[in-house]
């Protein structure tokens, strides 16, 4: 199994200033890989390492690789693990965050009512807090990313599905049953109003999910329609709207149709001036322009701006180490 470490000699520059006041972890469990990184109390970032998750899918076998993953941190870093104060850790499913508990991800790693906060406090010994990963994603765009200084915004995180982390007040808000933001489930114009099975992708997941888009390109392909191959991802549909293919625009128009009725909707019963649109798919330049020129037509009852996520791929970790952060500080944000 391939692990990679950051640079030590730069870990070790980035701590020296705090060295001995507390240091943190922040958790990115992907369906494919596994991130962690080391911040100090002021969060600044020390130290990374990740490694993939293939083949190592059970609760007990990732909490064991976030060890392995906490112990080459701190080596790294030469920091003592009586300096470990808390870790956080996000997974990509429905989470209670009081009790702790993953109620359910992704099929990719399939987990059910796994008491993740209390697996990784016994085994390192010291606080841990969990989360779904789009709901840190959003607390670490409101805390150094494209939402930075704004009370009220939607983080959308577009990847293989969609989901979204709502922050309200500056506190995420995960509702009664912890699934606020699910909107993989809403049904707009366009989509499939049959009821979909559990696990199953809800009907606005299975067109503007990155793996929904790619079906939306497999239903019209035909080699006399396109100069791009049939098996392709959602952004290289998208890279090719930019370059004037045909079909590409079409499927971006719809995708980005449907994307600005979910948000345009969002904004009435939320009232939040701003939407980050962050994942692999999300980020795509062509889908966010396309996106905002939907949304202007309707601005006058509800002005929404858009902006792409600044942190990227960090969204979700950097949340996870705002949230160990508030562990360790005993300072837990309003979860409801």
């Amino acid at each position: 199994m391939q692990k990679q470490s950051g640079n030590s000699k730069a870990a070790e520059q980035g701590l020296s200033e705090v060295s001995g006041s507390g240091y943190v972890v922040g958790v990115d469990i992907g369906g494919t890989n596994l991130r962690l990184a080391l911040a100090d109390m002021a969060g600044t970032l020390g130290a990374r390492w990740s490694t993939t998750t293939a083949g190592s899918r059970s609760a007990d076998a990732v909490v064991d690789l976030i060890c392995s993953g906490v112990e080459d941190l701190l080596q790294q870093t030469s920091v003592p693990r009586s300096a470990l104060k808390a870790i956080a850790a996000g997974a990509p499913g429905i989470t209670d965050v009081d009790a702790g508990v993953v109620i359910a991800t992704s099929y990719l790693l399939g987990w059910q009512d796994v008491s993740l906060r209390d697996l990784l406090e016994s085994a390192l010994g010291i606080p841990a807090l969990v989360d779904n990963d789009v709901n840190l994603g959003a607390l670490g765009e409101g805390w150094a990313g494209a939402a930075k200084g704004t009370g009220d915004f939607v983080f959308i995180a577009i990847g293989t599905g969609i989901g979204a982390g709502i922050i309200l007040d500056g506190r995420p808000f995960r509702g009664m049953g912890w699934s606020a933001g699910e909107i993989g489930y809403m049904l707009v114009p366009g989509v499939s109003d049959e009821p979909v099975g559990h696990g199953e992708p809800g009907a606005l997941e299975s067109i503007i999910g990155g793996e929904g888009i790619k079906a939306q390109w497999q239903s019209l392909w035909h080699a006399n329609s396109t100069a791009l191959p049939r098996d392709v991802t959602a952004t290289e549909i998208f890279d090719g709207a930019l370059k004037g293919d045909p079909l590409a625009q079409s499927v971006l128009r719809r995708s980005a149709r449907m994307l600005a009725d979910a948000i345009y909707n969002i904004s009435l019963v939320l009232n939040c001036p701003l939407f980050v649109l962050g994942g692999g798919v999300g980020m795509h330049a062509a889908l966010c322009d396309a996106t905002q020129q939907v949304l202007e037509k309707w601005n006058a009852r509800a002005p929404v701006q858009l902006r792409r996520s600044i942190l990227g791929a960090d969204a979700q970790l950097m949340g996870a180490i705002r949230l160990a952060l508030d562990a360790a500080n005993s300072s837990l944000p309003t979860i409801r």
